[in-house]
């Protein structure tokens, strides 16, 4: 009865410290960057954006991107961090319950009195066995085990946002270098394109100096114009090279893995005409690391009130039941039975000032996780509005270069018409191929650099987390916070 009363009261009874209240984040109605080039301030469709990529329509992204987050190591190490944190909520909640152990011995004892006058030893010995069970609850009084569950719950919490914090950057920097394979093969293309057009510009030059209409002069400037645009091609192959191993790495494959599969060419993903990127207070809820961060600060708080609980008295009730005999035979037929059973209380007097020490260290702690908290929040809202002004101006860059692009492949077919014809000496046509090459090589990069954004962009409004099955073993369990 006395226990069962116990229960009660500490079940009523609210724990010490502080009560967790979630910080009211005050973001603006409206993106500070105005929305243009496609961008709108409506609400992503939840499919979409929960599978952002499948809108670039290049089914190899897709599957890379599938085959990383079934092999990616760092994801890999996320899950088996959710695994742990789950685990260690189990060993928080332990304490909320009795403990029952079972114990059993068997002991010899010796004792001799020395030899009498008769010169006849005394020895004995004793044999003595026993076996029970002790029992032991510490009645959670004050709260101090409560919190410390409350504490674990809430970083099991901030571990899975992790982990979908962590899914959100795989998917973002798979596709950001498969769109550098795909730029890095354009910007060869180009690059390869020119090497075939300056070297037949360079044998134009030699006829002509052979027929006496030309000198020196025009072909070596061809040859050195010719060299220089294919001594950009082995930087090129360096980069297309670094990018294809990163994939490989990203996916949990070895470097070269990806060479045979990506060896052909194809075109820069397009990105959609049209993306809707919400408001602030969307993105807030949606993106795992302000999440995560919230979680942190609300595990916090709780280890307050599990260090404020230990200023006050713990109440503990023990007991033991038990059997003992001097022979292993009367143990089971004869037993002496014997038990113990009382309440307990341990109280902290004096402790030199540790336990409000720990107090202020605790409070400390959670002061700076409110201030990560407030800080991951500027930070992504920053991210977002920079990814959206990169995005907009970046699509501007690219239509100059586009018809500048243009404009210089027919400045190079002008300027070879009238040269062959002898009408223009050979530094017009000089000039045209190295703006062509240099406009060509701009406008790769710049379609790569646009869908790039948008990979960013996606990224930062927190999308990608929500698709796909992060694996077994860190699925949310029932009541764990979604």
């Amino acid at each position: 009865m006395a226990a069962l009363l116990a229960f009660v009261v500490s079940g009523g009874c609210a724990g010490v410290g502080p009560d967790y209240i979630k910080p009211d984040t005050q973001a603006s109605a409206a993106w500070h960057t105005p929305l243009k080039g496609g961008l709108a301030p409506t609400d992503m469709a939840p499919e979409i954006l929960a599978a952002w990529w499948t809108t670039l329509n290049d089914p190899e992204l897709s599957g890379l991107i599938e085959q990383a987050v079934a092999g990616n190591l760092d994801l890999k190490k996320a899950k088996a961090r959710v695994r742990e944190a789950r685990a260690s909520r189990i060993v928080a909640s332990a304490g909320l319950f009795p403990t029952l152990d079972a114990a059993g011995s068997a002991t010899r004892s010796y004792n001799s009195t020395g030899y009498n006058s008769t010169g006849i030893g005394s020895d004995k010995t004793n044999d003595l066995y026993n076996a029970g069970f002790d029992a032991a609850w510490e009645l959670d009084i004050f709260g101090g085990v409560r919190r410390s569950v409350e504490a674990a719950s809430a970083n099991l919490q901030a571990v899975q946002e992790d982990l979908r914090d962590v899914l959100v950057s795989l998917l973002g920097e798979v596709a950001t270098n498969y769109i550098e394979v795909r730029t890095y093969q354009a910007r060869i293309a180009a690059a390869e394109g020119n090497v075939a057009k300056q070297s037949e510009t360079y044998q134009v030059a030699g006829w002509r100096q052979q027929a006496g209409l030309g000198d020196e002069l025009a072909v070596q400037e061809a040859l050195y114009n010719l060299e220089n645009t294919r001594s950009q091609l082995p930087g090129l192959r360096s980069g297309l090279e670094e990018a294809l191993n990163r994939i490989a790495v990203l996916l949990g494959g070895q470097p070269g893995d990806m060479h045979k599969r990506l060896e052909k060419p194809a075109a820069i993903p397009v990105p959609p005409l049209d993306v809707a990127v919400g408001v602030p207070a969307d993105m807030l809820r949606r993106r795992p690391d302000v999440r995560r961060a919230e979680r942190e600060l609300a595990a916090q708080t709780a280890r307050v009130g599990v260090a404020t609980a230990d200023l006050y008295p713990m109440f503990t009730l023990t007991g033991s039941i038990g059997i003992e005999a001097l022979s292993l035979s009367n143990l089971v037929s004869t037993p002496i039975r014997t038990y113990t059973f009382g309440p307990g209380i341990t109280w902290p007097i004096f402790q030199g000032g540790a336990i409000r020490g720990n107090i202020e260290v605790q409070s400390a702690l959670q002061e700076q996780a409110l201030i990560t908290y407030e800080k991951a929040v500027l930070n992504a809202l920053e991210e977002v509005e920079n990814v959206l002004t990169a995005y907009i101006e970046e699509q501007k860059k690219r239509e100059s270069l586009r018809v500048a692009e243009e404009a210089a492949r027919r400045a190079v077919e002008i300027a070879l018409g009238k040269y062959e014809a002898g009408l223009t000496d050979f530094l017009v046509v000089l000039v045209a191929q190295r703006s062509l090459l240099s406009f060509q090589d701009q406008l790769a990069q710049s379609d790569g650099a646009v869908t790039s954004n948008l990979v960013k962009l996606y990224k930062a409004l927190g999308g990608g987390w929500e698709y796909l099955n992060a694996g077994p073993g860190v699925e949310l369990a029932k009541g764990e916070k979604k």
